[in-house]
């Protein structure tokens, strides 16, 4: 029960490495919203959790969804621990100069302007309190970009810079700030980075991969739960890479 007592809102929980970091949250006796677009299959995956998890319809890139989010957040707990910054886009795979202006705004939104989003609400919050904990899931992409996904590498680069410039500057307010970059993993977003779910493909990414398999959702919970615990007081301003040696 390392997370007992503690609140925690999960952006992109509905499926994929949020649901498995909701799913041991609430094995570690967290409660935890699923801020999620997709309602329904987030009602789902906080039923499947347990009565410690919620749902909750959330644009990411909508300042007013996100304040929504957190005023039912403080509503329902009076308090807010952890955010966990996981909502994420990629384009498909595509020389760089190719992808549309289209994608290009989507991932900057999903993936860069949100974590500006959620931390500019949730800050108030937990300034006061001189506590807190914000969890950004960055990617091995912003490590060793992969080509042809030029500007996801970009945006999650610039997640990892963040999440460490954010970690200087809230560390006196007792507040801190840490990254995940998983591998590819068995999440909605996999096809995408592939272009085609294929066992061919699927053998080319693995063989980058010297453990031999993606990152899974229990990956990315146990490593979560971690940095979110207090067992990692001491730990701010990291990029944990959870990538069975990717990035070596």
């Amino acid at each position: 029960m390392r997370l007992k007592g503690k609140t925690a809102i999960i952006t992109g929980g509905a499926s994929g490495f949020g649901a498995g970091i909701a799913q041991k949250f609430v094995a570690e006796g967290a409660q935890v919203m699923l801020a999620d677009l997709n309602i329904n299959m987030a009602e789902t995956t906080a039923s499947a959790c347990g009565p410690a998890a919620r749902a909750q319809y959330t644009d990411v890139t909508n300042a007013a969804s996100v304040e929504t989010m957190a005023e039912t957040a403080m509503h329902a707990w009076g308090k807010i621990d952890i955010m966990v910054n996981n909502a994420g886009v990629t384009h498909l795979p595509a020389a760089l100069e190719d992808v549309s202006e289209e994608d290009f705004d989507r991932v900057l939104a999903v993936n860069m302007k949100a974590i500006y989003l959620t931390t500019r609400t949730l800050l108030p919050l937990m300034k006061p309190r001189k506590s807190g904990v914000i969890l950004n899931i960055a990617s091995t992409a912003g490590v060793s970009p992969r080509p042809r996904l030029n500007w996801y590498n970009a945006s999650k680069g610039w997640l990892i810079t963040a999440t460490k410039a954010m970690a200087v500057e809230l560390a006196p307010q007792g507040i801190r700030v840490n990254a995940l970059n998983p591998v590819a993993g068995e999440t909605p977003l996999l096809k995408s980075f592939m272009g085609e779910d294929t066992p061919e493909m699927r053998a080319k990414f693995l063989a980058t991969i010297p453990l031999g398999r993606f990152s899974t959702p229990e990956d990315m919970g146990n490593a979560a739960c971690f940095l979110c615990s207090d067992e990692a007081s001491m730990i701010t301003g990291i990029a944990m890479e959870v990538d069975g040696g990717r990035c070596i």
